[in-house]
């Protein structure tokens, strides 16, 4: 996806993957930061401690509470802060700014691929890490009715209900299971990646039944057991794919300061994705 943005815009830029355990993320963002990386995007489980690893946040991350996308910038000859993939010539000192771009993802993809708005709505959702309290957080701040937070650490729910009744008290919000049906189904946590794993919630204690639409952040596998088992429950279902292209394609326009091809970077994530 970055990659066929990156060659869509011109850029002399080069995506790559790689792979870094959570004790080493702070020497991670310390390399790419001296080698003059232009950014990163960080994934599961790094999102929350990147939070005290970058030496700047924007508003985004102090809003939603973790960070998704790192943009290392230099002073241009003005004295300013910018990103180092804008400015032709970078000298002197680099800083890392931590930013969120899954929060507005995944409002914008719920309405892109599901037709629902959050605003009003009851919901459940699965986890309390990174993309889970960016998507309560953001999805509170949209002015949803009622949020109920289930995670296999239950005091972190619970934690994170508090917040977000603090920060939204118009937003009912509380750690467990609803006793009634909900719009939507949110799952953030990575019950579905490996093959074999059970469903990221209880059945008997919330049948899929009791839901409109279920959003599953995982986006490989494309068809998890939570979308195969709300299909069946007769629930409108999508996968990750969208949230992934749009915070993707946001960060893309962070580290470019130019508009990204999101059309050409979704048919590139969908050959990849679904063959």
């Amino acid at each position: 996806m970055q990659n066929a943005g990156i060659d869509a815009l011109g850029l002399d830029w080069r995506y790559l993957a790689c792979e870094v355990a959570p004790v080493d993320l702070a020497a991670a963002i310390a390399g790419a930061k001296a080698m003059h990386f232009i950014g990163l995007n960080l994934t599961v489980p790094h999102k929350l401690l990147a939070v005290d690893l970058v030496d700047e946040l924007d508003s985004s991350a102090t809003t939603w509470g973790a960070v998704n996308t790192i943009v290392f910038e230099a002073r241009d000859p003005d004295g300013e802060w910018r990103p180092l993939g804008q400015l032709p010539d970078a000298s002197g000192p680099v800083r890392s700014k931590g930013y969120n771009t899954d929060a507005d993802a995944i409002v914008r993809s719920l309405a892109e691929d599901l037709a629902i708005e959050p605003r009003g709505a009851r919901v459940l959702l699965l986890g309390a890490g990174g993309a889970a309290r960016a998507a309560a957080l953001r999805l509170a701040d949209e002015g949803v009715s009622e949020l109920w937070l289930v995670n296999r650490t239950e005091s972190k729910a619970a934690e994170l209900a508090t917040e977000i009744s603090e920060r939204f008290p118009a937003v009912h919000a509380q750690a467990g299971y609803p006793e009634s049906s909900v719009e939507i189904l949110l799952n953030a946590t990575s019950a579905g990646l490996k093959p074999g794993d059970p469903l990221p919630l209880d059945v008997s204690r919330f049948p899929l039944r009791g839901c409109d639409v279920v959003y599953d952040m995982i986006y490989r596998p494309h068809q998890t057991p939570l979308l195969t088992a709300a299909q069946a429950a007769g629930c409108r279902t999508a996968n990750g794919l969208g949230m992934l292209l749009h915070q993707g394609a946001s960060a893309l326009e962070l580290w470019s300061g130019w508009i990204a091809p999101r059309d050409l970077m979704r048919a590139a994530l969908e050959r990849e994705i679904y063959g």
